[in-house]
C-alpha cells in the first residue's frame, strides 16, 4: 500500500531535479519554470518526464496525446510535477514497400537517443514513455534501460479489426490483397472496399504483429502495468490505466525500483517465452537484443532458439492464426497467456514489475476462461515448440530468424532468384517471374546495406496473394513485418554489405532451408565463395541520418544497435 507523501517525502525523491531547482544559483532556472506557470511548490516536487511519441502520421499513435493528459493527471495525484515532451515515430505501414522504410529501424535509435537527451538535460527524476507504432515501443524501452531512472512504459493500444464482406480483416489482408489483385483474383472495386474497411480507427495494427508483440513483451518483462498490453486504443480502460501508471511511477520512485531492477536476465527470458508461446514477430529478436544491450544484460540469438525449443505455441493469433489482439483482450489479455505458462513452470514468477509486485503476484487472480479457443492448453498446443527459430549455416554463420510457417513446412530446397533491392523483387513478383519452389534472395537490405534493414511485407504479402506462400521461400539480410508469414528468413548475418556469404549467391544456386536441423545453406564451397567475392566492393554509404546509422550499426545478430 502506497503511503501518502508529505512535502519532505516528495522533496527527497528529487534525486536529479534538485540540480535545476535548488539554491540561489538556480534562480535563473526557476525563472524559466515560472514563465510556464509553475509554482514554488511544484518545483519542490519530483519532476517526471513524459515522452510522448504522438503524431498524426499514423493511427497507431494518434491516441497518445489523450493518454498523456491522463498520465499527467496521475503524476500530479501521486505528488509529482509532469513535463511532457515529444519524440518521433515512423509509420511502418505507410513507410512499407519503398525507400521510406529505410528510416524505420533508424528511428528506433533516434527515439532512444532523443528520450535520453531530454531526460539528461532536464534532470528528470522519473520517466513515463508512451508509444504506439513499431519502433517507438523498443526505442522507448531502450531509453528506459539506458537512463535507469524510475520508469513506466504505456502502450497506445491495438486497433479493432476491420471488416470486408462480413469478415474481420487487418492491414495484413490489404497487403495480401495487392498480390491477389495482380493475378486477377480481386477486382479494383473489391480492393477499394478492402482498403476502406481494414482500419476502422485509432490503434496499432491488430494482429500479433510487431507493435502488439512488443506490448506483450513490455507486460511480460514487467515494465508496464499488468493487464494493459491487449487493451484496444479506443477503450476507456486505456485512459484509466494511463492515469494509474502516473500514480504508480511515484510509488516506484518511493521504493527506488529502477528499470534494471526489473529488466533482469530472468525478465528477458520471460519476454522471449511469451513471444514464442504467442507466435510473435521476428522483430522481437532484434528489439530484445537491443534492449538487453542497453540494460547491460547478456543475451544472444541462441537464447531465442533454446527457449523456443521448450515453449509450446499456444496462441491462435494472426498472422498465422485466426484472432487479433482485441480478441485476446476479451479473454484476459496477455496475463491469461502468462498464467498458463507460469503454472507450467515456464516463467520466472519472482521477477519484479512496475506494479511493485512480482510477476507471480500480478497473475495470482487471473482465472481460466471457459469455452474459448484463442489460447490452447499446453498439452494440446498449436505446435509443440515456439513460433520463431534461429538457423545458421554457410549462408548465415551468425544466424538468421524464421517464424515457422502456418503450413509447418520444415524443409525447402530450390534455386536462388537473386535481387539486390526490395523494389526489384516486387517488380519481378508483379510480372509473375517467381515460380513455385524458388528461393527468393533479397540482399543489401541489412542494417548497413539498406541502410536501415527494411521490412519486406509488400514483397511477402504479394507472394501470398499470388498463391505462392506455401511453395516459395524468401531469404534476406533485411527484416520482415510482424504481419509476414510463410517460409521467410530474415536477419541473415553477416549481411551482404559487409561481404557476408549472401553476397556471393547467384541465380540458380541451390539453397536448402532445414528447420529441424536449424540450417540455412547454399551448395557452394568456401573456395567457390572466395572466388566469387574476389572482386567484390562494398556499397557506397549515403550521407545524413541513414549514413550515420550505417557507419555505427552492429550486425542483426547483435540487435542492429549503434555503437561508436
Amino acid at each position: 500500500m502506497t503511503r501518502i507523501l508529505d512535502r519532505a517525502d516528495l522533496a527527497s525523491l528529487k534525486r536529479n531535479s534538485w540540480q535545476v531547482t535548488d539554491g540561489p544559483q538556480r534562480a535563473p532556472h526557476r525563472a524559466m519554470f515560472h514563465a510556464m506557470g509553475l509554482t514554488d511548490d511544484e518545483l519542490q516536487r519530483p519532476m517526471i518526464g513524459i515522452a510522448n511519441t504522438f503524431n498524426d502520421v499514423t493511427p497507431c499513435n494518434i491516441s497518445l496525446s489523450r493518454l498523456t493528459k491522463k498520465v499527467k493527471e496521475g503524476v500530479r495525484m501521486g505528488g509529482g510535477t509532469p513535463f511532457e515532451f515529444g519524440s518521433i515515430a515512423v509509420s511502418d505501414a505507410i513507410a512499407m514497400g519503398h525507400q521510406g522504410m529505410k528510416a524505420s529501424l533508424v528511428s528506433r535509435e533516434v527515439i532512444a537517443d532523443s528520450i535520453e537527451l531530454m531526460a539528461r538535460a532536464e534532470c528528470f527524476d522519473g520517466l513515463v514513455t508512451l508509444a504506439g507504432c513499431d519502433k517507438s515501443l523498443p526505442g522507448s524501452m531502450m531509453a528506459m534501460a539506458r537512463m535507469n531512472i524510475p520508469s513506466i512504459f504505456i502502450y497506445g493500444g491495438t486497433i479493432l479489426p476491420g471488416n470486408h464482406h462480413l469478415r474481420p480483416v487487418t492491414i495484413q489482408d490489404v497487403f495480401e490483397a495487392v498480390g491477389s489483385h495482380s493475378t486477377g483474383g480481386m477486382s479494383d472495386d473489391d480492393l477499394k472496399l478492402m482498403e476502406l474497411g481494414a482500419c476502422p480507427g485509432e490503434g496499432s495494427c491488430g494482429g500479433l504483429f510487431t507493435a502488439n508483440t512488443m506490448s506483450s513483451v513490455a507486460e511480460a518483462m514487467g515494465i508496464s502495468l499488468p493487464g494493459t498490453a491487449a487493451i484496444p486504443a479506443v477503450d476507456a480502460r486505456k485512459d484509466a490505466t494511463s492515469l494509474q501508471s502516473g500514480v504508480a511511477l511515484i510509488n516506484l520512485m518511493q521504493e527506488n525500483i529502477l528499470p534494471r531492477d526489473i529488466m533482469t536476465r530472468k525478465a528477458f527470458e520471460n519476454a522471449i517465452t511469451v513471444v514464442m508461446a504467442m507466435g510473435g514477430s521476428t522483430n522481437a529478436v532484434l528489439h530484445l537484443l537491443a534492449i538487453a544491450y542497453e540494460a547491460g544484460v547478456e543475451l544472444s540469438i541462441d537464447d531465442f532458439d533454446n527457449i523456443s525449443s521448450r515453449t509450446p505455441h499456444i496462441a491462435d493469433m494472426k498472422p498465422v492464426g485466426r484472432y487479433v489482439m482485441a480478441d485476446l483482450d476479451r479473454i484476459g489479455g496477455v496475463g491469461f497467456v502468462m498464467k498458463r505458462l507460469l503454472d507450467a513452470g515456464l516463467l520466472h514468477g519472482d521477477t519484479m514489475t512496475v506494479s511493485g509486485k512480482t510477476l507471480a503476484e500480478n497473475l495470482a487472480n487471473v482465472r481460466e476462461i471457459p469455452n474459448q479457443d484463442i489460447i490452447r492448453p499446453l498439452d494440446n498446443p498449436l505446435k509443440p515448440t515456439g513460433g520463431i527459430v534461429i538457423l545458421r549455416g554457410n549462408l548465415a554463420p551468425e544466424g538468421s530468424a524464421l517464424k515457422i510457417p502456418a503450413s509447418n513446412r520444415k524443409l525447402h530446397e530450390g534455386p536462388a532468384v537473386v535481387f539486390n533491392s526490395e523494389e526489384d523483387t516486387f517488380e519481378a513478383i508483379m510480372r509473375r517471374q517467381i515460380k513455385a519452389n524458388d528461393v527468393v534472395v533479397i540482399r543489401y537490405e541489412g542494417p548497413k546495406g539498406g541502410p536501415g534493414m527494411r521490412e519486406m511485407l509488400a514483397v511477402t504479402a504479394a507472394l501470398v496473394g499470388q498463391g505462392l506462400g506455401d511453395s516459395v521461400a524468401l531469404i534476406t539480410d533485411g527484416r520482415f513485418s510482424g504481419a509476414t508469414h510463410g517460409m521467410t528468413l530474415g536477419h541473415i548475418a553477416p549481411e551482404a554489405a559487409v561481404g557476408g556469404p549472401i553476397a556471393a549467391v547467384q541465380n540458380g544456386d541451390i539453397i536448402t532451408i532445414d528447420v529441424n536441423k536449424r540450417e540455412l545453406n547454399v551448395n557452394l564451397t568456401e573456395e567457390n565463395m572466395r572466388d566469387r567475392m574476389a572482386n567484390w566492393m562494398p556499397p557506397v554509404l549515403p550521407s545524413g541520418a541513414l549514413g550515420k546509422y550505417a557507419r555505427l550499426a552492429t550486425s542483426a545478430s547483435e540487435g542492429a544497435v549503434t555503437k561508436a
